[in-house]
């Protein structure tokens, strides 16, 4: 029985909970034993929910007597360590928030626990949220499931691996320069990065680059993203960025219409690895043989309009200026990669104004786009996972430093464009490769809808 609700999505399990089929605590103890059996390896689970095993039974008790908590009833989820768990330690990775444990619960697991979620584990995550890695001195390393030597991903890589091995079929994590959509890409699963303010942030933490910083979730399926961004998304009267919008209607049933759609394999993202590229192609053949009108576009003014040069002066330039006070005096506990990014050169003042003003033309030129197309398809990443611990990264025979692992992801956190990386193929030597869907603002449900029909395509 418990392989069989491992297999389970979100969805199926609490479609299975409410028609009495499927036993909330069977479901917990199926996560359990998973979590059991590979944890030790893949290293993706922190810490453990004291009180999940009761709050299932609970949730048994309830359906049993035929009452319903919302869509949520009795389905585990997991939490990155960097959002806000009542009573239960938040550590940011750091060891200098080793023993941070908060009072209040961030409105994001205040949500899924309304909707009648059963949190069971906070995972891993790089120091701080802002790394492409996961590792760290409190926890160490989160390898990836399809290849332990490979990472999962960062900074959302312990949900991704738990996620893609089935310890958990729920999990929210964060991106501010793609750290959803990577691991996701990098682990096999859907990751959505809904549009900038239509999930709060209130209660992640670190709390700086907040212009930029979302919050969504990691799923097995698309429609499991759905659900979760109904839940999710609403302003909560606490975080000033969240758009007073109610939740998107996404109906995945519902038949797409002939979108326009354009894609870009390669482009401003380059280096992209003939894998990718070629995956992205299918994608972009998939939809043509839906019927859908698909034009191949260069973004040719996007190289002058970097995001990674964009988010490496403002970046640097407002994280030093947040993280300064806070690591003072305690920077023998950092690891290396945050040791490194505050020693760095400070970018200067004209170097940080010139990054913003690139950053407003990338939106203008996004929101263009956008006007033209329904739809951009191009890579998650420009290529699959690669080893842990990379300061470089080999792109077929090319060396790029690390960071352009996020050269495909971070200029939508920049425009603050919903984008969800959903899987669609397998790297030659059998790592998954996702594409990623972007969309205009506040048109998640399209992005959605086409994931889940490129899931479909990828299934027959």
């Amino acid at each position: 029985m418990s392989e069989e609700l491992l297999t389970l999505d979100a969805v199926g399990l609490a479609e299975g909970i409410r028609a009495r089929q499927v036993s909330p605590v069977e479901a917990l103890g199926a996560c359990l034993d998973q979590i059991e059996a590979l944890n030790p390896r893949l290293n993706a689970i922190v810490t453990m929910v004291d009180g999940a095993m009761e709050r299932a039974r609970q949730a048994e008790d309830a359906v049993m007597r035929g009452e319903s908590w919302g869509p949520l009833h009795g389905v585990p989820f997991t939490v990155k360590d960097c959002i806000d768990t009542a009573g239960i330690r938040t550590t940011g990775g750091s060891l200098i928030f080793e023993r941070n444990v908060p009072d209040e619960n961030a409105t994001v697991v205040t949500r899924l626990l309304e909707a009648g979620g059963v949190m069971m584990a906070k995972t891993n995550l790089p120091e701080f949220a802002l790394w492409w890695e996961t590792d760290n001195r409190l926890f160490g390393r989160t390898n990836n499931p399809w290849d332990e030597s490979r990472t999962p991903g960062g900074s959302s890589g312990g949900e991704a691996a738990a996620v893609s091995s089935r310890m958990s079929p729920l999990g929210i994590g964060s991106d501010v320069g793609g750290s959803i959509r990577e691991p996701a890409s990098y682990c096999g699963i859907v990751g959505l990065k809904a549009t900038h303010g239509r999930i709060p942030l209130t209660g992640h933490w670190p709390d700086v680059l907040l212009r930029y910083m979302h919050v969504g979730p990691l799923t097995r399926t698309a429609r499991d993203a759905a659900l979760a961004l109904s839940i999710l998304s609403g302003a909560d009267g606490a975080d000033p960025y969240a758009l007073p919008a109610p939740p998107p209607d996404v109906d995945l049933e519902r038949p797409l219409g002939k979108l326009r759609i354009a894609y870009c394999p390669e482009g401003p993202f380059a280096p992209v690895s003939a894998d990718v590229r070629q995956t992205v192609s299918r994608a972009a053949s998939a939809f043509e043989e839906m019927g859908h009108h698909v034009e191949l576009v260069s973004l040719e003014s996007w190289n002058e309009l970097s995001g990674q040069a964009i988010s490496d002066a403002i970046y640097a330039a407002e994280g030093r200026h947040w993280l300064t006070p806070i690591v003072e005096g305690k920077e023998d506990m950092l690891a290396a990669p945050i040791r490194r990014r505050l020693a760095a050169p400070a970018p200067s003042m004209q170097e940080y104004q010139e990054a913003v003003a690139d950053c407003e033309l990338l939106r203008q030129d996004a929101a263009r786009l956008f006007a033209a197309y329904d739809l951009l398809l191009c890579p998650s990443t420009p290529i699959p996972a690669h080893p842990h611990g990379a300061a470089k990264i080999d792109v077929d025979g090319v060396s790029v430093v690390g960071r352009n692992a996020l050269r495909a992801t971070i200029p939508f956190d920049l425009t603050g464009s919903p984008a969800v990386s959903v899987p669609f193929g397998r790297s030659s030597d059998g790592l998954p490769i996702g594409v990623q869907l972007v969309g205009r603002h506040l048109d998640e449900a399209t992005a959605l809808r086409a994931a889940a029909a490129l899931e479909e395509a990828g299934s027959t």
